[in-house]
């Protein structure tokens, strides 16, 4: 039931992405008001040394980021025992993780071979969406997942009949339209702007709000407003969640109970710390520091090695995951 479920939801995506991307569409000119018509891409340095260094740095962890979540959605697929809720949600995560990687490396990959540093007006506000769209989606999914940490600690008896499959389908469909009515959101505040250039490796709203040349007070109040809602709300609910978790495990008497419902979170739990602690250090490095080389580093930290470490920190600890993975491979040979 959940590999059709996912397969529905993956075929869903697809189809609501391609309708967004017609929507920002690439060759698409400039509003009268902008001055320029593609934006400089600074990236990480300006020494082709390194950039060398940088490319393949960059390209290997775009590698393992794309085969670690895929084998996590292939191991998902191919084996039953794996078709529950919480891999359910998982397998949704890694594509998420896998979309979020390919909004912004690929464009800085063929930068640093090209030694090309622009990218279209167009092309930057395609990228300012999806990426929007997919961070935003990653919130949310990883609150969907501390709830079902929660059903599955505090409610055990009531668990298969809560988190039934038309409600898992339910939850990842009403994360992907908030985060897509968010990346609309965004889409419209960038597109009114009038930009210089943006001193960045990727198209970031906070450091395309700094180097626009309008008035951004009401734009920097909304977004900071938006990311407020929609990062405080689910990190509340994640904290609630656990709040709710660790009462019900402190309850338990004996320790191998207590160890076994806590290792079936501390994987999420370190996934949460590493997404909102990366986010929040993009967004106080563009608000206290003026130099946009430490945002960007702040920012690879967010975007490529989160999506990076999120399957090894899943499938380290956990047999079931091992397990599937070792069946796929035995049968390939």
């Amino acid at each position: 039931m959940y590999e059709h479920l996912s397969g529905c939801l993956y075929i869903c995506f697809a189809y609501l992405t391609l309708f967004f991307f017609k929507r920002c569409p690439i060759n698409m000119e400039p509003q009268n008001l902008t001055c320029v018509s593609e934006f400089l891409l600074l990236g990480l340095s300006d020494d082709p040394e390194l950039q060398l260094l940088l490319f393949g740095l960059f390209l290997s962890m775009y590698l393992v980021t794309m085969l670690g979540n895929l084998l996590i959605i292939l191991a998902f697929i191919s084996d039953s025992h794996l078709h529950t809720p919480m891999y359910f949600f998982l397998s949704n995560l890694s594509l998420t993780d896998i979309s979020i990687s390919t909004t912004t490396v690929p464009k800085m990959l063929v930068n640093l071979q090209m030694h090309s540093k622009s990218i279209t007006y167009a092309g930057c506000l395609a990228q300012v969406s999806f990426f929007s769209l997919f961070a935003c989606l990653e919130s949310l999914l990883l609150t969907v997942m501390a709830y079902d940490r929660l059903v599955a600690i505090c409610h055990p008896l009531y668990y298969l009949v809560i988190m039934n499959p038309r409600t898992c389908g339910l939850l990842v469909l009403a994360s992907f339209f908030t985060s897509f009515l968010t990346s609309q959101l965004h889409y419209l505040m960038m597109s009114q702007l009038t930009f210089l250039e943006v001193l960045h490796f990727f198209c970031d709203p906070p450091q395309l709000f700094n180097l626009s040349c309008s008035d951004t007070f009401i734009n920097n109040i909304l977004i900071y407003f938006i990311g407020a809602i929609l990062g405080g709300v689910p990190l509340s609910g994640i904290l609630y969640s656990y709040t709710r978790i660790i009462s019900s495990i402190l309850r338990v008497s004996s320790s191998d109970g207590k160890y076994k419902a806590f290792s079936t979170c501390g994987s999420h739990l370190a996934v949460v710390c590493l997404f909102y602690g990366t986010g929040l250090g993009v967004y106080l490095s563009s608000a206290v520091s003026s130099s946009c080389r430490k945002g960007a580093v702040a920012s690879v930290m967010y975007t490529e090695v989160t999506p990076m470490l999120n399957p090894f920190i899943y499938s380290l600890r956990n047999k079931d995951i091992k397990s599937a993975l070792w069946k796929i491979i035995i049968r390939r040979t």
